[in-house]
């Protein structure tokens, strides 16, 4: 089978040319001194994109590992846990949760939808007590984003902790951790950051790292263990890993940070949202339907397509990539055969690369008797670019 041409997923998605260099450099020795330095520089810089002043740990394993590192660091039996559920994501969160013996409290709405923060704080209003209150930020599978500026607040008036799941959000859309209460937040560097996958890069609060050491079920000498990275690596002089890192994926995962900070993160973010911006206007221009309810729950990272009626999902997404060399997505779980998915993450949302994938899902829907209007929904995504503007 061919090598796809563009590879426009929901992720792992396309990486930067850096990050492709840097991850063909030579194999070092964890603990050789050019090493040691790389990891504590990765570290500096994961710290610098996630805007907080606290702890961040580089743990592998992909990003699932580092979700239920924290959910089994921070939750003991007979926990009220407070799970806000808007998509796939959310509600598997809850899963690991109800298997941790938690009390389990969900919130949920419709997976075009967000969750209110409103009706957060009349759950946890209805629990006093609640321990934990569990976010997904960016639901990728439905690509829609919860307010995490307003829940973590929310949360912390109730006195719970807050675990995030910022897998697709870190670097693409606005996250402050230190700001709004959010006191373990995962993120994967196969996303938004355009780097390898295999990590997880989590953010940590002094509160969840006194909530961890208090909680006797926390895991300990065990891949799952947060709290075996803060005591012998960042508590012990960041002198000695708890097990062996992965020397090239850390290689990779610094080069994707560097080309964030360079561009600037600001920077970075908006050209994430200038890319889902034009491609939900070229989907609407050719008269395709997304999946989100609105404008204001639609995410960054990616755009969601509802199928039309009648489509086969597989079969599309397998002919635009055998005919035009575009891997796209479908949706995921309970969604795959409702949802396309168009990738707009990284080298996807800069420049025109996004009318790719609008061309590519267009003709592949016309080519299977959809009426689509493909150069019409191509011009309105230029509009949107041209109007914003395109940065060099």
């Amino acid at each position: 089978m061919r090598h796809p041409d563009y590879t426009l997923t929901a992720g792992p998605t396309t990486v930067w040319p850096r990050v492709q260099a840097a991850l063909g450099q030579p194999m070092l020795y964890d603990y050789d001194p050019v090493f040691l330095e790389r990891f504590r520089a990765t570290e500096r810089k994961l710290a610098e994109v996630y805007r907080t002043a606290g702890d961040v740990v580089l743990m592998q394993g992909e990003a699932v590992l580092g979700l239920e590192a924290a959910a089994r660091g921070l939750v003991r039996p007979g926990d009220v846990a407070v799970n806000l559920v808007s998509g796939v994501y959310g509600k598997w969160f809850g899963l690991w949760l109800r298997d941790l013996g938690a009390e389990l409290v969900e919130v949920e709405v419709p997976y075009d939808e967000a969750v209110d923060p409103g009706e957060v704080e009349a759950a946890l209003r209805r629990h006093p007590g609640a321990r934990v209150v569990s976010v997904v930020h960016s639901e990728t599978p439905s690509g829609t984003v919860n307010a995490v500026r307003e829940i973590g607040p929310v949360a912390k008036r109730h006195g719970a902790l807050v675990i995030a799941d910022v897998v697709s959000s870190l670097a693409c859309e606005e996250l402050r951790p230190d700001e709004w209460g959010l006191d373990v937040c995962v993120s994967g560097p196969q996303k938004s950051l355009a780097g390898p996958p295999g990590m997880s890069l989590v953010s940590v609060s002094e509160e969840a790292w006194d909530a961890m050491r208090a909680n006797p079920d926390a895991p300990r000498g065990s891949f799952l263990s947060l709290l075996d990275w803060k005591e012998r690596w960042i508590d012990g002089g960041r002198t000695a890993y708890p097990y062996t890192p992965s020397v090239s994926e850390v290689t990779g995962v610094e080069a994707a940070l560097d080309e964030v900070l360079e561009r600037g993160i600001d920077a970075y973010a908006a050209m994430h949202a200038r890319a889902a911006a034009a491609t939900r206007a070229g989907v609407r221009a050719m008269g395709l339907e997304l999946w989100a309810a609105s404008e204001d729950v639609a995410g960054r990272c990616v755009t969601a397509v509802t199928a039309p009626e009648g489509v086969e999902v597989p079969r599309v997404l397998a002919h635009v990539r055998e005919r035009y060399g575009v891997m796209l997505s479908p949706g995921f779980g309970e969604l795959k055969e409702r949802l396309f998915r168009l990738g707009h993450m990284g080298p996807a949302a800069d420049s025109l690369t996004l009318v790719i994938a609008l061309s590519a899902i267009g003709r592949g829907l016309a080519d299977h008797g959809v009426p689509v209007a493909v150069g019409e929904g191509v011009e309105a995504a230029l509009g949107v670019l041209a109007a914003e503007g395109v940065p060099a």
